[in-house]
């Protein structure tokens, strides 16, 4: 009985939804005729718990999640009018450390039109019908990410992919989206701590992590193929672009072209610098500022102390560039690029034109198809912080500061600004775009703009 509900109540997935985090497949685009808006108004607003997850969009529903208490809350909104229709909460079973830009409530959810599924870090995922009802929860975790968890969910082919990287037995792991059962679970042995989501290509789910970029296949989690020469630390979502793969990480300034550290085998660190003699290095016989500065990203068992393999890996760390590459699909490395590169806003590519948004604001254009720079200038000609993803729709190209000024830039290689709108509050998230209209999450709130 409980199963025929679940038959009469499926949204079906329209053309103007945002089903995930950054909309269809995490592309950042909404490109369905509908005009959007160059000047904000407020449609509305809507008080959320905290949280820091994007709003997916769905039928008549916009979904967030939040953090009340000690319980994760999933909440879902009126795509019209903003009013709440519906709660569902889980107990926090644990509160794992978190960077300060992070929050427990981080992952966007990812929906088919028929379930919604939440990833809740401190307890695991739990899946529910777009009208409310439970269907599963599957714990998971512990968890130990040096920044705390930010993945967000994907779905395909009725299975639930999410990505673990972590500072140790990082995974990737799909369950079935109509039971919440493990269905494959491979390890990857190079990633470490990074919240990259996927993003599905055919058959593959393609899963960028430390210096290594794999393809899934979606049905059996074998490797279908991969690629080397990625950055250290993958938080971004990749774009597919034709027959090529977009992607870039950033892992400490001096991993920036130019700029590499010459690490030291361990042996030698070893005979400098290991004062109690215990084969190890601790944090006081660090050999350099470097190394304390970013003790917490490299004691990858938190026992206060590096041994051979923790060492090893930071050096590999240390030798891998901020880029953004170009692979083709299948593998082979077409190009890349080193300059301004972000570590949290994700790339996107509208209308044949890449656009890179760094935390400092440094837009950058480029070519797609060749790496070819078009631009490179700050965003608005002064300083501030970039968080959100840049994402488009009709023509124009919408950038999010921290401080919550929306820029809205002309689609092109010129970056011509168009207008900059004022959000109240401060943002990280990234923006929905649906029905013209633009949907951006602060920390309590949804705001809902139109044309004005």
């Amino acid at each position: 009985m409980r199963f025929l509900r679940f038959l009469v109540i499926p949204v079906l997935l329209a053309g103007a939804d945002w089903p995930q985090f950054r909309g269809p497949n995490g592309a950042g685009v909404a490109d369905d005729g509908v005009a959007f808006p160059v000047t904000f108004r407020t449609v509305w607003k809507a008080a959320v718990p905290e949280g820091l997850s994007s709003p997916a969009v769905v039928g008549t529903r916009v979904f967030v999640t939040g953090l009340e208490g000690e319980r994760f809350v999933l909440v879902a909104l009126d795509r019209s009018t903003g009013k709440e229709l519906w709660r569902r909460t889980v107990e926090r079973a644990r509160a794992e450390p978190l960077h300060k830009l992070n929050h427990a409530a981080s992952p966007s959810v990812a929906s088919d039109g028929t379930s919604v599924v939440a990833f809740f870090p401190d307890f695991g995922l739990a899946a529910y019908s777009v009208a409310g009802e439970e269907r599963w929860r599957t714990p998971m975790g512990p968890f130990t990410n040096a920044y705390g968890m930010g993945v967000s969910p994907v779905i395909a082919q009725g299975k639930v992919i999410l990505i673990v990287d972590q500072s140790q037995g990082s995974y990737a792991a799909a369950f079935d989206l109509g039971n919440g059962e493990q269905v494959w679970k491979v390890a990857r042995k190079e990633a470490l701590s990074g919240h990259s989501t996927p993003v599905v290509h055919g058959k593959w789910v393609l899963a960028p992590g430390s210096l290594r970029m794999e393809a899934y296949d979606i049905a059996t989690g074998r490797t279908a193929w991969g690629v080397d020469g990625l950055p250290a630390e993958m938080k971004s979502v990749p774009v597919v672009h034709g027959d090529l793969v977009l992607v870039h990480g950033f892992n400490t300034p001096e991993n920036d072209a130019g700029k590499l550290l010459t690490i030291p085998l361990f042996a030698e660190a070893l005979k400098g610098f290991d004062k109690n003699g215990d084969g190890k290095l601790g944090k006081p016989e660090a050999p350099s500022t470097h190394v304390t500065s970013i003790w917490i990203y490299i004691d990858l068992d938190s026992n206060g102390s590096l041994d051979q393999g923790e060492w090893e890996q930071y050096a590999r760390t240390m030798r891998a560039e901020n880029a953004l590459l170009a692979y083709k699909i299948g593998g082979g490395l077409v190009w890349k690029f080193l300059r301004s590169i972000p570590q949290l806003p994700s790339p996107l590519v509208y209308r044949g034109v890449l656009y890179m948004i760094n935390e400092g604001g440094v837009l950058t254009t480029l070519d797609p198809a060749t790496g070819k720079l078009h631009k490179q200038a700050r965003l608005r000609g002064e300083a501030d912080r970039y968080y959100a993803s840049p994402v488009a729709a009709d023509g124009k190209v919408y950038i999010t500061s921290h401080t919550g000024k929306v820029s809205v830039l002309k689609a092109g290689a010129e970056q011509e600004l168009l207008a900059v709108n004022e959000v109240e509050e401060e943002v990280l998230a990234t923006p929905a775009l649906v029905d013209g209209r633009v949907l951006i999450r602060t920390k309590g709130a949804v705001y809902c703009y139109g044309d004005k």
